[in-house]
């Protein structure tokens, strides 16, 4: 069985992820983990650590329940909010095939600006597949 490191936040729930999700699962027997970083809410001026977390916590149980509906085994958690260390926590705790990081377009990503799939890349030595999405759609209205 192949399994998947997951790592989305405001991207939970869109397309582009959904298509690698589903393209995985048809290869063949698959698990995924799902670590949603708690970073700030990029759409709240003032905002507490407990809300990020609670959104953070409402996206990854609405992904869960997705990955499951195609037969998937699925697990994941609330990651620290810097993505790095959401990572390296999930690795400690499991071994992975592959990270899937999924991220917003360029120009609106701070991951991107800390070119992230790079350093996860070359601080894992796993294979990144990079993912660029759209915003969950319910993160408007979280």
């Amino acid at each position: 069985m192949r399994r998947y490191l997951v790592v989305a936040n405001q991207t939970l729930g869109g397309l582009s992820l959904r298509d690698k999700i589903t393209a995985s699962v048809a290869e063949g027997p698959s698990a995924f983990h799902v670590v949603v970083p708690a970073t700030k809410p990029s759409d709240q001026m003032v905002w507490t650590e407990g809300e990020a977390h609670e959104i953070a916590r409402s996206r990854l149980e609405a992904e869960l329940k997705w990955v499951r509906s195609l037969g998937a085994e699925a697990t994941g958690e609330v990651g620290d909010s810097r993505p790095v260390l959401a990572i390296e926590d999930a690795l400690i705790a499991d071994r992975f095939d592959e990270i899937i990081l999924s991220t917003l377009p360029l120009g609106m990503s701070r991951w991107l600006r800390q070119d992230l799939p790079a350093r996860v890349r070359r601080h894992t030595g796993l294979p990144v597949t990079h993912v660029v999405g759209d915003p969950f759609p319910a993160a408007t209205s979280a």
